[in-house]
């Protein structure tokens, strides 16, 4: 069975959480016998540093200004509670400054429906450019994707904010996030002290391209060098290279090598032979079994070339799901131990069950409220901080049910 542990590290001390709105006005620290009024989300703003990123007082923004926020993804339990995080932000802003109707301040959020599809988010951008907004505020899935979009927006004057994910481009205003190599340093030291600071771990990235992996990837490569030895990584699966090790996978059920049946295809293209016609079909067998393979198949695959493996990371909420799904697909899920970023619905279920031993969880509600501030904060030209610390929190079983994680943990 999978060691548990007991410790505890947290970014920053929460209670409470919900998704609802309450009255933005403050109230004097003086006890009268009641419980203070105050939002349910109060934790996740109070895990946010620096404390002027926590609310919107003093962002006396003009009626009508327009934030345009452009996420990774639309749809998982993560990027949702980024969004409901953007949305109150919005929702404080016009109740603070008492606008309604057309005079509302505007704050749009668009994301791509799969979080590793670049394209569609640089069209988003494009599209969001052409509606000229005060401020744009983006998660970029490739930090190096947008740099035209980037220089557009300069010369229109649209300034850009970075939130979830770091950028390359020189004029980001200030990034709103988890300190990522903080966060994943510890989780990487609770994984190895979970193996027994030794033997082979397997890390899965949710790509190869953005920032906040490559962070990620490095910060736990990192800590395993100066801090466990004897623990070592057997294996990096990148997600965006999935269809890739499927296919690689399929040409070893036939006995060849990817690399060899598409050398040969491109040799004898052109060449009407008997041989290039087998060569065609060889790879036509190996893209028909490749699209039967899902993504959890394809990390099984690589995770089955590892038969001493005895810890398993994920970098975010769809890798450390992934990863949970090839160990149980496997039957080895009593025999490695999985942790990873992020507490959806189905991952606090796996950490009840034990299943999942412990994991990273971030704050995206308190993201997207302090990237709509941050934002704001740029129109008006009041100066930002380079960078907005939104906090994490250490949960595994021994804590999960505590008040000060269960208001982090979402669904």
């Amino acid at each position: 069975m999978k060691k548990k542990f007991v410790s505890v590290l947290c970014a920053a001390a929460c209670a409470g959480m919900a998704l609802c709105a309450c009255s933005p006005e403050k109230e004097e620290n003086v006890f009268t016998g009641e419980t203070a009024n105050e939002p349910a989300y109060q934790a996740n703003l109070d895990a946010i540093t620096p404390s002027a990123y926590r609310d919107v007082e003093g962002l006396d923004l003009e009626p009508g200004t327009y934030i345009s926020v452009v996420g990774k993804e639309e749809n998982s339990s993560y990027w949702k509670q980024i969004r409901a995080g953007v949305e109150q932000a919005a929702a404080d802003l016009n109740e603070a400054l008492g606008y309604s109707g057309g005079d509302q301040i505007k704050v749009l959020y668009n994301a791509p429906a799969d979080g590793e599809n670049i394209d569609e988010q640089v069209n988003i951008l494009d599209e969001e450019l052409a509606r000229y907004p005060d401020v744009i505020a983006i998660a970029s899935i490739d930090q190096d994707a947008s740099g035209v979009q980037f220089d557009l927006a300069a010369e229109n004057g649209i300034p850009i904010v970075a939130f979830d994910s770091g950028n390359v481009y020189q004029e980001i205003q200030c990034t709103c996030r988890t300190d990522n190599s903080q966060a994943t340093a510890a989780g990487a030291s609770k994984l190895c002290e979970a193996v027994g600071d030794s033997g082979e771990v397997a890390l899965i990235v949710h790509d190869s391209v953005s920032d906040s992996a490559k962070e990620r990837e490095a910060a736990f490569r990192d800590t395993l060098s100066a801090e466990h030895p004897g623990v070592t990584v057997a294996e990096t699966i990148y997600m965006d290279d999935l269809d890739e090790i499927k296919k690689n996978a399929a040409a070893e059920q036939l006995n060849v090598t990817l690399e060899e049946a598409e050398g040969q295809q491109t040799a004898e293209e052109g060449q009407d032979t008997e041989q290039s016609d087998e060569t065609a079909a060889v790879m036509d067998e190996i893209n028909s079994i490749a699209d039967s393979m899902s993504d959890e198949d394809a990390v099984a695959y690589c995770l089955s070339k590892h038969p001493d493996l005895k810890g398993c990371f994920g970098t975010n909420v769809n890798a450390t799901q992934l990863g949970l799904k090839a160990l149980k697909n496997m039957d080895k899920i009593d025999d490695v131990v999985l942790m990873g970023f992020d507490a959806g619905a189905e991952q606090i279920e796996a950490l009840q069950s034990g299943e999942i031993d412990g994991l990273v969880v971030q704050n995206p509600f308190g993201i997207g409220y302090a990237a709509v501030v941050a934002s704001a904060r740029t129109v008006l030209e009041i100066g930002n901080e380079a960078e907005v610390n939104t906090g994490y929190v250490w949960v595994d079983q021994e804590n999960m049910e505590e008040k000060s994680v269960q208001a982090m943990l979402y669904e």
